[in-house]
């Protein structure tokens, strides 16, 4: 184990410090474990799914809307509304689960 000066106080410190255990300078960072990984770029990816399909959902739910009759607009509408209510639901839902465990697997200072 190598020592290194503090560049705050010029005290010895281990070179496997995250803090100074003097004056508590942040030496180095935590690093993400792989689960840690894992998590947070499921969460980042699952995000970016949801809003694809979202928009898409809402773009072919809309499509040839205007050649519908009145009942017809309206019955459209209510099932659009639904089927964007299931997905906002879906998607609230992922992101309380995913960011529990992104949360959970954060990188913490020995």
């Amino acid at each position: 184990m190598a020592m290194i000066n503090c560049p705050e106080c010029n005290n010895n410190v281990s070179n496997t410090a995250f803090k100074c255990p003097s004056c508590g300078t942040q030496l180095r960072k935590p690093k993400r474990g792989f689960f840690g990984k894992l998590f947070k770029w499921s969460f980042v990816l699952f995000n970016i799914l949801m809003f694809v399909w979202l928009v898409g959902g809402m773009n072919a739910a809309t499509k040839g809307y205007e050649s519908l009759n009145g009942a017809e607009q309206a019955g459209a509408a209510i099932g659009t509304t639904l089927g964007a209510a299931m997905i906002v639901g879906i998607w609230v839902i992922g992101d309380i689960v995913l960011g529990l465990f992104v949360l959970f697997t954060r990188p913490k200072a020995a």
